[in-house]
């Protein structure tokens, strides 16, 4: 029980070194700078970017908790840099969304390992999807209300336009990138996945 309870913690939380350190913190600043400067305007505040890329690759390689880090302090470097003014209820939906995508281990995909096979990728697509409805469909638009009195129509549509652009982004471009990585690890672990 005890050691089931690690390998989970383990798998959740990544290994720490600085090397994991120095990913968050340079994926933090990537996912900030393609959030403002790397995007196709969707609807108000809302783009359609491949800032999610990074959270995807960080996951894969170091965990769930590296990869929600990214999307939380990338997006406050976003917000930083973009001069909008600060929004923590993104901050907290791209944390939630992030960690959720990065939950890879957790069903079995191991990508330092070479595997990552079709069943990984529909879990992958449907976690992900999940991850981010809850992120922007509910936490960041019920956030921003709380905090801002905002419209609520506005900041529940801004929500789903996310799930949908940040949706097709983490699949479309996101399960190859994970094919890719896989393939490319195995091909330096000389594993083989039948």
């Amino acid at each position: 029980m005890v050691k089931e309870k690690n390998i989970f913690l383990k798998l959740l939380f990544g290994e720490w070194n600085t090397k994991t350190v120095v990913v968050i913190a340079i994926g933090s600043a990537l996912f900030g700078v393609l959030l403002d400067f790397a995007g196709i305007p969707v609807y108000t505040n809302t783009k359609l970017s491949v800032a999610y890329l990074i959270p995807i690759y960080v996951g894969a390689l170091f965990g769930p908790i590296p990869a929600g880090l990214v999307g939380l302090f990338g997006n406050f470097f976003a917000d930083l840099i973009g001069g909008a003014g600060f929004w923590p209820d993104w901050w907290i939906g791209n944390f939630v969304a992030t960690f959720v995508i990065g939950l890879l281990p957790l069903y079995g995909a191991n990508i330092k390992e070479g595997l990552f096979t079709k069943t990984h990728a529909i879990i992958f697509s449907i976690v992900s999807v999940l991850g981010l409805l809850i992120s922007f469909a509910f936490i960041a638009p019920i956030l921003n209300t709380l905090f801002y009195g905002g419209e609520q129509a506005i900041n529940f549509a801004q929500g789903y336009i996310a799930v949908v652009s940040d949706g097709i982004v983490t699949i479309v471009v996101g399960v190859p990138l994970l094919f890719y990585l896989a393939k490319r690890f195995q091909k330096h672990s000389n594993l083989t996945v039948d």
